[in-house]
């Protein structure tokens, strides 16, 4: 049986996040296998995870992110106490996710906020799309239904690959978060800015406006 090192635990916490006693543990019930122990801990604390799930989740912390003076992003994601909304960890997270959405773009926070009515005018363009390209009738419903089924991975906050690290999604982002502070972690919504979107912008004809400075010869 391997040796359990001082060493191997500390590489473990470090990898993790994870309790020093945890982290032993772990390494025991795999027989020092740092990269199964690492498992070990992601299955167990994502379990933990999702138990927290029905907690409350009423403190944490509006943050923003700016880009550039063009994109804006504000986003409240909420956690159990104020000692965790303070950590390092937690605002390290905010402004993460609010970096996140500027850069990725979601339009929902998550899969069930996606209404009918948006999921049918992606059906509508993707079916538009695929008839331009001159699919057959009979395929077009079968990549239609695939595109449909990824759909929440493109436009919903947390199934999207977290921008920073694409091995992960921002749902992976949070249940490590939730394993480390030990409370319930929620985005609950974002708001992104985009300058001048909305505004119809005039268009000036240029070749005209000279015209009429030369008094109509061109």
């Amino acid at each position: 049986m391997t040796q359990i090192t001082a060493k191997l635990v500390s590489e473990l916490r470090e990898k993790t996040g994870a309790g020093m006693m945890d982290c032993k543990k772990a390494l025991g019930e795999v027989d020092g296998d740092l990269e199964k122990a690492i498992d070990y801990l992601r299955q167990k604390g994502l379990a933990a995870a999702q138990k927290k799930q029905s907690r409350i989740a009423a403190e944490g912390l509006v943050g923003s992110y700016i880009h550039g003076g063009r994109i804006g992003v504000m986003v409240e994601v909420n956690c159990e106490t104020d000692f965790v909304a303070k950590s390092e960890d937690f605002v390290t997270f905010v402004k993460d996710v609010a970096m996140h959405v500027a850069a990725a773009d979601p339009k929902f926070v998550r899969a069930s906020e996606m209404d009918q009515a948006f999921v049918e005018r992606e059906i509508a363009i993707y079916t538009a799309q695929l008839k331009e390209e001159g699919k057959p009738e009979a395929m077009i419903s079968k990549i239609v239904e695939g595109k449909v089924k990824k759909l929440s991975t493109e436009v919903c906050l947390l199934d999207q690959k977290f921008v920073k690290n694409p091995d992960i999604s921002v749902q992976d982002l949070i249940n490590e978060l939730t394993i480390k502070v030990g409370e319930k972690i929620d985005v609950r919504r974002f708001v992104k800015f985009n300058l001048g979107e909305g505004i119809e912008k005039k268009v000036d004809d240029f070749a005209a406006e000279v015209a009429s400075m030369t008094g109509g010869k061109q």
